[in-house]
């Protein structure tokens, strides 16, 4: 295998964006190929067998590419198909539920988390069989917040609007003793200072892209598969959507990042 080879993510939208950013961060020499389903989006409301067939769709889309790894940076798809993919490739692929899950664990003193996700993710009851495979002591409080992607893939992140729809969907929750609450969805961190707001500074906002970048770094290293030429990668960026919005908040988070290696930006033809 050439290790020069891309890291390919899939989201449901611009939420993978988040892992994206965290692996140009720690692996600045390795080149992405990211595909974000906007034309799809969201898979929070879809049933688990038709999130399955999407993220196989993309995942063999992105096999033209030749990764040496897939991430599925979709919490849903994660919860729904990382199994199965697993099955279908012959290279790593890695989900964002148990990374995200280790974090909170390591974070959490009262032993009360918070787990807000889509609707998919959160009857998956992934993240709490998750948690509890590390410490079964642990209480999860899981929610679903079904109105969050629309606001992020609309590129709304901070508003009235915003403040107001993520204040009823998390006011009940300010009831319990949490200290930290897993950002189940990575979409979500995108809505990071207004969840932040709502929930008080006592309350640790845990996001799976930082650990899920340390465990992909951790693949690469022990499978030997390192990018071992420290030139700039060009990134590939798909949509499945219109493309305008999803480079806009994708210049816009990815920040410094981006700035500092080349993009490739295109419309994927899948479909």
């Amino acid at each position: 295998m050439d290790v020069q080879q891309p890291i390919a993510i899939l989201d449901s939208g611009v939420g993978g964006l988040t892992v994206a950013k965290e692996i140009m961060r720690q692996l600045p020499h390795e080149k992405i190929v990211y595909f974000g389903d906007t034309a799809r989006t969201p898979y929070g409301t879809r049933a688990a067998d038709e999130v399955v067939q999407f993220t196989r769709e993309i995942v063999e889309y992105l096999a033209q590419y030749d990764p040496k790894m897939i991430v599925i940076a979709c919490n849903t798809a994660t919860a729904f198909a990382l199994e199965d993919i697993k099955k279908h490739v012959n290279v790593p692929v890695v989900g964002v539920i148990h990374p995200g899950a280790r974090a909170a664990i390591g974070r959490t003193n009262t032993g009360i988390i918070g787990v807000i996700g889509t609707d998919g993710t959160i009857k998956s009851g992934a993240y709490e069989l998750a948690l509890k495979q590390l410490n079964p002591h642990i209480h999860v409080i899981s929610k679903a917040c079904p109105t969050f992607v629309p606001l992020v893939e609309r590129g709304n992140f901070r508003s009235d609007e915003t403040f107001d729809t993520v204040s009823a969907a998390l006011g009940s929750l300010r009831d319990y003793p949490m200290d930290c609450m897993i950002l189940g969805c990575t979409h979500y961190p995108f809505l990071a200072e207004t969840i932040g707001e709502v929930m008080g500074p006592e309350v640790v906002l845990i996001s799976s892209a930082e650990e899920t970048a340390r465990e992909i770094s951790t693949i690469l290293y022990e499978q030997d598969k390192r990018a071992n030429i420290e030139t700039t990668p060009i990134h590939q960026f798909f949509c499945s959507g219109q493309p305008a919005m999803f480079r806009v908040i994708a210049k816009q988070w990815l920040g410094k990042q981006i700035e500092l290696t080349p993009v490739v930006w295109q419309v994927s033809q899948m479909g």
